[in-house]
C-alpha cells in the first residue's frame, strides 16, 4: 500500500518542522519586499488548520555562523504572524534547550519560529549532529523553501535523512511550473537575460539556447557580451574574464539560424550613478572611455519589444539596467510591460528581477514570480537541486 501524500496525513498532534525561505531584504526591523513571507502563508495556514504543531526554520541574510542582532527572525516572524493573523512565537535559538522547551510548550495549531538557522556555522556545512539536532524536535519535515532547495545545508539536505519528509506544496509548485517551461513551452519560447556576471551563468545560457526561439539581452551581461566583441564599453559593469563571454559569443553564432538572439543597439549612459544624474542616449559603438551604459536604450526597448509580442511563453531573468534609480528603469520597464501586453506565459526569476516587477508595477500581472532566483538557474541549468534530491532519497514517501 503506498504511503500517504502529505496532503493526506493526519497531522492532529503533530510536529511539523518546516524549512521556508524567508530570508526577505530588511530596512532596519522593517522588511522591504515580503513576497518570500506571502508565498510561505498557504503552506503554514494549512499545517496549523489542520491541527499540527508548527515549527518554522529559515535562514535571514548571511552571518557567517556568528549571532548579528540585527539578522534575528523577530520581523519575519512578526510579518508572518499578521498574514496568519494568529500569534507566532520566537525562541532565541534554533537548536537546544530553550528551542526545546519552546516547542514541548506548543499546543496543536500553534506556530513557532526558529530562530536564525546561519546563526550556527553547522547549517552551511550540512553538519550531521546539527541535522539530528533539528530533526528531534520533531515528527514530520516538509521543505518548503524553493529559494533555498539549491544549498545542500542541514535544514535543506540533512534533516531529510532523520525524519519522515516531504515536498512543500509552495516547493512542489516551483518545480511544477519550471519542468513545463523547460519541456513543453508554447512558442515562439523567448528569453529575457540580464543581470551582472557571464562566467557563472554559461550552463544556463547555452541551455537556453538550445531550448528557445530567441534571447534578449540586456545589463552587465550584454556589456560583457560586447566587450568580448570588442566594443567600447567604459566603465560599464562587466566581468573582468572575457573568455567564458567570448565561449558563449562562438555558441550564438553557430546556432545563428535556430535562435534570434539579440544585444543591445543603443544605451543610456552616465558618468556616476545617483539620483538626478545628467544621461544621455547613445548608439552602442559610441559609449565613451569615462561613461557607463546604465540601461538599454529606447531603440533596444522598441526592438525587445517587437520580439517579445510575438511570444507564447516568456522567461525573464535580470534587469536591463539598474532599475533600481529612477533614470535608469526604463528599459526594464518597457520589457514588463511588452511581456504583459504580449498575453504570454510568463515566468519571473526570483531575486531582482522579482524586485523590479513589483518596484515597477508588474508582478500581479505576471503568470508566476518564483521565490528563487538561484535554485531556478541551477534547474534550468540542469543540475540536482540538493534539498529536492534529499526528499527523493531520505525517509520522504
Amino acid at each position: 500500500m503506498a504511503e500517504p501524500s502529505l496532503a493526506e496525513l493526519d497531522l492532529k498532534g503533530k510536529r511539523v518542522l518546516v524549512r521556508e525561505d524567508l530570508n526577505v531584504p530588511l530596512d532596519g526591523l522593517n522588511i522591504s519586499d515580503a513576497t518570500r513571507i506571502d508565498a510561505a502563508v498557504p503552506t503554514l495556514r494549512d499545517l496549523s488548520q489542520r491541527g499540527a504543531k508548527v515549527i518554522v526554520m529559515s535562514h535571514l541574510g548571511r552571518p557567517g555562523g556568528t549571532v548579528v542582532e540585527s539578522l534575528r527572525m523577530l520581523p519575519v516572524a512578526r510579518a508572518l504572524s499578521a498574514a496568519l493573523g494568529r500569534d507566532v512565537r520566537t525562541v532565541s535559538d534554533c537548536v537546544g534547550e530553550s528551542a526545546r522547551r519552546a516547542v514541548a510548550q506548543m499546543a496543536d495549531g500553534d506556530v513557532l519560529m526558529l530562530e536564525n538557522l546561519r546563526f550556527h556555522k553547522e547549517e552551511e556545512n550540512d553538519d550531521d549532529g546539527f541535522s539530528r539536532e533539528l530533526a528531534a524536535m520533531a515528527d514530520v519535515y516538509v521543505n518548503d523553501a524553493f529559494g533555498a532547495a539549491h544549498r545542500a545545508h542541514a535544514s535543506t539536505a540533512g534533516v531529510a535523512k532523520y525524519l519522515p519528509a516531504y515536498m512543500g506544496p509552495l516547493l512542489a509548485r516551483e518545480l511544477e511550473v519550471l519542468d513545463r517551461l523547460l519541456q513543453h513551452p508554447a512558442r515562439p519560447f523567448i528569453a529575457v537575460l540580464g543581470g551582472a556576471k557571464i562566467a557563472d551563468k554559461i550552463g544556463v545560457i547555452e541551455r537556453l539556447l538550445s531550448i528557445c526561439d530567441a534571447v534578449l539581452v540586456g545589463g552587465g551581461m550584454a556589456n560583457t557580451l560586447l566587450a568580448a566583441e570588442g566594443f567600447e564599453v567604459g566603465r560599464s559593469l562587466r566581468d573582468s574574464d572575457l573568455e567564458p563571454a567570448r565561449s558563449v559569443m562562438k555558441d550564438i553564432e553557430e546556432r545563428a539560424t535556430a535562435v534570434d538572439v539579440r544585444l543591445p543597439k543603443d544605451a543610456v549612459i552616465a558618468k556616476e550613478i545617483r539620483a538626478g544624474v545628467e544621461t544621455q542616449v547613445v548608439d552602442i559603438d559610441q559609449i565613451p572611455p569615462d561613461e557607463m551604459m546604465l540601461d538599454i536604450g529606447p531603440a533596444t526597448a522598441m526592438d525587445y519589444r517587437g520580439v517579445i509580442l510575438r511570444a507564447k511563453t516568456v522567461l525573464w531573468n535580470g534587469p536591463m539596467g539598474l532599475f533600481e534609480n529612477d533614470e535608469f528603469a526604463a528599459g526594464t520597464e518597457a520589457v514588463g510591460q511588452a511581456i504583459v501586453d504580449s498575453g504570454a506565459m510568463s515566468f519571473v526569476g526570483g531575486g531582482d528581477t522579482a524586485a523590479a516587477a513589483h518596484k515597477l508595477g508588474f508582478a500581479d500581472k505576471m503568470t508566476h514570480i518564483s521565490t528563487g532566483g538561484g535554485a531556478t538557474l541551477e534547474y534550468i541549468e540542469g543540475k540536482q537541486l540538493p534539498g529536492v534530491a534529499a526528499l527523493r532519497s531520505g525517509s520522504s514517501p
